[in-house]
């Protein structure tokens, strides 16, 4: 069966600021055709997380706002945290050869250089 989807994600839109917060659905996923649906294009698997109820609430916020799932923005947080670290790992990777330095001579140098 095909829609009008022009139509239909315009009511999905208006949809969205009036009731997505209350009701918590994506009203566009029911409407539209599967094929229009199919947003993720690798495997998923779900997932139980437990988050504080003020970052959740901001969370579904920001779903509605930006007609995204929970979901969606969770698993960009994820890979841009998991790029983070990678970023992180090849810095210190780098930095490995470089000689240590203690916290007391930091201070030393800091007390003769006038600073503390």
């Amino acid at each position: 069966m095909d829609y009008d989807t022009s139509i239909i994600c315009h009511l999905c839109q208006e949809t969205y600021k009036r009731l997505d917060i209350l009701t918590f659905k994506r009203y566009d996923a029911i409407l539209l055709p599967v094929k229009e649906r199919m947003t993720m294009t690798t495997a998923t698997k779900r997932a139980t997380i437990y988050m504080d109820l003020d970052l959740h609430r901001a969370l579904r916020m920001k779903a509605a706002e930006t007609s995204r799932s929970i979901s969606e923005i969770v698993n960009d947080a994820v890979r841009l945290a998991l790029a983070e670290d990678l970023e992180d790992l090849a810095a210190f990777k780098e930095r490995a050869n470089e000689s240590l330095v203690s916290f007391e001579d930091v201070l030393k140098e800091l007390r003769d250089d006038g600073r503390i």
